[in-house]
């Protein structure tokens, strides 16, 4: 357990480090909420190593396959043989396996499903450092919030200085950190930057000066 806290404490330390070189507005606190998390079309995800795709093909069921993308980035389809799906959208692996299909099924309909995000699963992580009782880091679920993180960390420990936390998020221009009032979500049940959290967030609990 120790061993995991240190790998935990060590990664996000690493993460707030390179937050601060990227610049932006890491140096400050942003007193406003952080815009709302955007989310991608399914059809504009592009699929990774390690994701389980589904490839059915309309009546064909001998040719629908279940499947995970290789480390080449290939899939092995009945009849077309491998195809590369990583780094390409789940269309337009369906079209190039539909194209190739063309020339033994008349008329072929390709559909490409994504079963299981195993690419993405760190990039989508939402971590918790600091002064928590267990620095962790969690997979991001729609809906989570800034309380929700830092209660799955075991919530706060007696050196904690609640007041000055803050939520790290990266955007195009850099990393933002926005002021999260932890003192007050907690102890008077005022939410106002209960914020949403967004994959790849990073929340920090710093500790009280002594």
């Amino acid at each position: 357990m120790r061993l995991m806290q240190r790998i935990c404490v060590l990664g996000a330390a690493t993460m707030l480090a390179a937050c601060a070189a990227l610049g932006g507005n890491s140096g400050s606190m942003i007193t406003e909420a952080p815009p709302p998390e955007t989310r991608a079309a399914v059809n504009a995800y592009q699929i990774g190593v390690d994701d389980v795709v589904q490839v059915s093909v309309w009546r064909n069921p001998d040719l629908s396959i279940t499947v995970p993308v290789r480390p080449d980035g290939m899939i092995s389809v009945p009849l077309v043989g491998d195809v590369r799906a990583g780094g390409r959208t789940p269309e337009e692996v369906a079209k190039d396996i539909q194209d190739k299909l063309g020339a033994y099924v008349r008329d072929p309909q390709v559909a490409v499903i994504l079963n299981d995000l195993r690419s993405h699963e760190y990039l989508s992580r939402v971590r918790v450092t600091g002064a928590v009782r267990q620095p962790i880091s969690i997979p991001h679920r729609q809906g989570m919030t800034v309380l929700d993180a830092v209660l799955a960390a075991g919530g706060i420990t007696e050196f904690a200085a609640p007041a000055r936390s803050g939520l790290y998020r990266k955007d195009a221009e850099g990393t933002r950190t926005y002021q999260v009032r932890l003192d007050k979500i907690l102890d008077s049940g005022e939410l106002s930057t209960n914020y949403e959290v967004a994959p790849g967030d990073v929340i920090t609990v710093p500790e009280r000066v002594l």
